[in-house]
């Protein structure tokens, strides 16, 4: 089943529209997530909403919002105020320009979203929208209002609907010579190229996002599993990390005896994972909220990988 819609209201080119959905296109639900205890009696924390001053409890119907201004003064803000700043993105998202995907700096990028028509109607003015940024190759520039705040969203053709990724505004990127003003100008030699780049071309390959493993989570889980069959607990040694003496001389072992030595790990990654997909695994999966043992454990068996996808 899909999640509930995080916005509907209508997509709108000139004077073409048609109503839409946008849903979230990522989740974290699959995590292992934590609730905090009370150590002496093991009963979950319940947090409160208290008076700052007075330190008595206060109801929802209660809590307005307010603006800061100074130390003990602020500007109260109430729900039908905000209401009242009424935009036309808060339901509609109206395609202002198109850009080439190129122009749009990596740090602007925020979250993805998909879109796609909302009930039977409005199918026919959707494909043409998203048929016409795919022939121009662009992206469409519009702004959408979440979580009552106006975003700028990019849209571009994903398989049969649309992808929508929300963009910060300027405001909120920070200027990089504020970080990286104080880094010094070395000259790298051209020998020192030429080794780094064999070392590229040694693990040259192709994105995959199957192959990578959330290896914290699966340990997490891991230490989930093994106090549960009340294992004890083992602490495992941190890699030590090693002073580089001699640039040349790391990057030349890195191509013999260091290029050779980081490809074990893949082949010895295998046996270890391979000892997850246990039926006592399987078992223990079992309790944790928001995971598919039933599903994963199938999604093992072929390969020594495990795989944490969701339904």
């Amino acid at each position: 089943m899909a999640p509930r819609a995080n916005w509907k209201g209508f997509l709108r080119l000139s004077l073409v529209n048609c109503p839409v959905a946008l849903y979230p296109a990522t989740s974290e639900s699959e995590k292992v997530s934590f609730n905090q205890l009370n150590r002496k009696t093991g009963h979950r924390i319940k947090y409160a909403k208290v008076d700052a001053d007075t330190g008595e409890e206060v109801a929802n119907e209660d809590i307005v919002k307010g603006y800061k201004v100074d130390t003990d003064t602020f500007i109260e803000v109430t729900k039908d105020e905000l209401e009242n700043v009424a935009l036309e993105s808060t339901r509609t998202i109206e395609i202002d320009e198109f850009v080439d995907r190129s122009e749009i700096d990596p740090r602007y990028l925020i979250r993805p979203y998909y879109l796609r028509p909302d009930g039977k109607v409005g199918h026919d003015a959707f494909a043409v929208i998203r048929e016409t940024i795919r022939e121009m190759n662009k992206i469409a520039i519009g702004r959408v209002v979440l979580t009552n705040r106006e975003h700028i969203i990019a849209l571009e053709p994903f398989d049969k609907g649309l992808m929508g990724t929300l963009l910060r505004y300027p405001y909120e990127v920070r200027d990089a010579a504020e970080y990286f003003d104080d880094i010094q100008d070395v000259k790298v030699t051209k020998d020192m190229l030429e080794l780094a780049r064999h070392i590229v071309n040694q693990k040259a390959g192709h994105f995959d996002p199957d192959k990578f493993e959330d290896q914290y989570e699966t340990a997490l889980i891991d230490l989930i599993n093994q106090k549960r069959a009340g294992k004890p607990i083992v602490a495992k040694e941190r890699p030590q990390g090693e002073n580089v003496v001699d640039l040349m001389d790391a990057l030349r072992k890195s191509i013999g005896g260091g290029g050779g030595a980081a490809r074990p790990e893949p082949s010895k990654k295998p046996t270890k994972k391979a000892k997850k997909a246990t039926p006592g695994q399987k078992e223990m999966l079992m309790p944790i909220a928001g995971k598919k043992p039933a599903k994963e454990a199938a999604a093992k068996k072929p390969t020594a990988r495990p795989q944490r996808k969701s339904a």
